[in-house]
Formats: structure tokens, C-alpha cells, sequence
């Protein structure tokens, strides 16, 4: 379990990275795909404890 939250951690990180390029980009469409998969991962993350 703790090797999945890591890489849950990681997933995490890199779409906070993505999101920070897509905002400085100005792709609306782009963040709110980021913004969806990262409340996935979330709530995916938080039904499994």
C-alpha cells in the first residue's frame, strides 16, 4: 500500500507541474483535463484507505 501512495504522490506531482504549464499558457481546455484526472486520482486514492 505505501508503494501505491507513493506513486499516487508522484501522479500528483506531475499534474500540479502540467497544471502550472497550462496556466501559464492560458489553455483553459488543458487544466480543466488536469484538474479532472487529479480528482480522480484523489478520490481514487482516498477510497482505497
Amino acid at each position: 500500500m505505501k508503494c501505491n501512495l507513493q506513486r499516487t504522490n508522484l501522479q500528483i506531482d506531475d499534474y500540479l507541474d502540467l497544471l502550472n504549464l497550462a496556466i501559464r499558457l492560458g489553455d483553459e481546455k488543458w487544466k480543466k483535463e488536469i484538474t479532472r484526472k487529479m480528482e480522480m486520482t484523489m478520490s481514487s486514492m482516498a477510497a482505497a484507505q
